[in-house]
């Protein structure tokens, strides 16, 4: 059985068999998910019952409801007694602010338990399986993001601003202003980290949020909830539902004048769709197909770090990550170091064994063959490594399972087949291009025609390379140095795309308070009537 109530914890024992089972047993199923609406946990209809299977296994992992349109309204009608101006704001309800502020502090405290972080790493693995390290890299960012947002920092993110008027009495202000009722809608990729980091930034500005996570992980964000909970967070605050993808498509154009706003963390396809629902009320954070540039000042000294961080973007969590390196431009300077070798190297030190490569959940092995095989026929192309299912498992047929995967294309062929080279696979793959101080310029016109911006890399310690690079390109976290990566954690940093005005951000204030709240605009204007004043003439 799952945790129903986090005060149950008895900090410092383990929880393996309490809570989630014996990890020993691949096929252990770890609980049923529920419906939150009006502070209620609803029981599981038989009759809309899912199952989730094990990524890993194929066996049953746990069951949640498929709640068919027919049993929207309560949802609906829950959203709908929000009003437009939130559950608090400048005027109103002011001490909630401090509430959540309080929330977040205890929360932090808890998810700063080796025994509940534990609980959380594991509970993400189940559901999607990546190394241990990954897994509680999700909770250190959680729990850091909480401890950053406590106390008074909740009421800090409402601050505006103040100007004077033309005369005495008259004065502006400018506020942030909550949206009402919002809907949250987050992949299965990072099961707590996006869900926990918006949820919780979408109720700081005073909105009422329903979540609707991925139905593959989405028993780890109800967790989350319930430790909300226990923290004393009201139930009333935050609705979840569970139904299907398409399904949520009919909830949104259902109740499409009653939700504010939509914050969407997926695919491009989708995102497409929902602003198209939503007539432009959303909050985007789609995919991004993410490039890394090593430029001209190779360096041996630099070359197992950089070669390690490389490994990292491309192929940890099993490259599905949306900061995940899609390509990898390689100054000529580079390969005489033996750069790729040292990738390679890296690269077959991953198992299925330890997670440090898994399944990949939304590529079928066919899917990733067949597009393999497209690149490869490409004149110049050449696999420098992987390119084979992995083999020796039991991950069901509806999943990938492949070896991390490299393929070195040359610069020209992004002439003929520039929609093949930057189709983003959402696994461990990735393409390497090599260029030189001739070729930057093309290099940075592919990076111009790309259509979206998300993360970058430029990996150098050349001023110069980097005011080239920069000043030419858009992705909204771009790291820069020999350090440079495009994945990190976003509780110390803004995550989000560039170069779209639906673009989400999520992890910092500012990230919270352009996509958690809007403008508004108060202007004072009292005291005597203007001595001398008469109404003038009709102008």
């Amino acid at each position: 059985m799952l945790v129903k109530d986090f005060r149950t914890l008895k900090l410092g024992e383990s929880l393996l068999n309490e809570c989630l089972g014996d990890f020993s047993r691949p096929d252990f199923p770890i609980g049923v998910a529920q419906n939150l609406v009006d502070g209620e946990w609803q029981p599981l209809a038989p009759e809309w019952k899912r199952t989730i299977v094990n990524p890993l296994t194929g066996n049953p992992l746990y069951e949640l409801p498929a709640t068919p349109p027919s049993e929207f309204s309560r949802f609906g009608e829950a959203l709908r007694r929000c009003p437009k101006s939130g559950r608090h704001n400048a005027f109103q309800n002011v001490e909630r602010y401090k509430m959540l502020g309080a929330v977040s502090a205890r929360a932090a405290m808890l998810l700063s338990d080796v025994v509940v972080q534990d609980y959380f790493t594991r509970l993400i693995r189940r559901v999607m399986p990546k190394s241990y390290r990954q897994a509680l890299g999700e909770v250190t960012v959680v729990q850091k993001f909480l401890e950053n947002f406590s106390g008074d920092q909740v009421r800090f993110l409402a601050k505006g601003f103040s100007i004077p008027g033309d005369h005495l009495g008259q004065e502006t202000r400018g506020y942030r202003w909550p949206y009402g009722p919002v809907v949250i809608i987050t992949p299965f990729n990072f099961p707590l980290e996006i869900p926990a980091l918006q949820l919780m930034g979408a109720l700081y500005m005073g909105n009422l949020p329903l979540i609707k996570a991925d139905s593959k992980v989405s028993i780890v964000v109800e967790q989350f909830i319930r430790l909300l909970h226990t923290c004393g967070l009201p139930k009333e605050d935050i609705i979840s539902l569970h139904c299907t993808g398409q399904d949520m498509g009919i909830f949104l154009a259902q109740y499409n004048e009653d939700i504010r706003l939509v914050q969407f963390t997926g695919s491009t396809g989708v995102a497409e769709k929902i602003s198209e629902i939503m007539h432009g009320r959303v909050r985007i954070e789609d995919s991004g197909f993410d490039w890394k540039i090593l430029g001209p000042d190779a360096d041996k000294k630099w070359l197992d770090y950089v070669a390690w961080q490389c490994d990292q973007d491309a192929y940890a969590a099993s490259g599905q990550k949306c900061s995940a390196e899609s390509i990898l431009f390689v100054h000529k300077n580079w390969t005489p170091l033996g750069i790729i070798d040292k990738m390679r190297s890296l690269a077959a030190r991953r198992e299925l064994k330890d997670l440090t490569i898994g399944p990949v959940m939304t590529w079928t092995n066919e899917q990733i063959g067949s597009h393999i095989a497209k690149v490869m026929q490409i004149d110049g192309a050449e696999l420098l490594f992987g390119g084979v299912p992995l083999s020796g498992h039991s991950i069901p047929a509806e999943y990938g399972a492949f070896q991390p995967t490299a393929i070195q294309v040359p610069l020209s062929a992004f002439m003929q087949h520039f929609e093949l080279l930057t189709t983003e696979l959402f696994g461990p793959f990735q393409i390497v291009v090599e260029y030189d101080d001739t070729t930057l310029d093309m290099v940075l016109d592919i990076m111009e025609r790309m259509t979206h911006h998300l993360t970058a890399a430029v990996v150098s310690n050349d001023d110069a390379f980097h005011n080239k690079v920069l000043g030419a390109t858009l992705n909204g976290t771009t790291y820069m140095g020999m350090r440079a990566r495009t994945t990190g954690a976003p509780q110390n940093h803004w995550f989000g795309s560039a170069g779209d005005p639906r673009a989400a951000g999520i992890g910092t204030p500012e990230a919270i308070i352009s996509t958690w709240s809007c403008h508004r605009e108060i202007v004072t204007d009292r005291g005597a009537v203007p001595s001398g004043w008469s109404i003038p003439p009709a102008s």
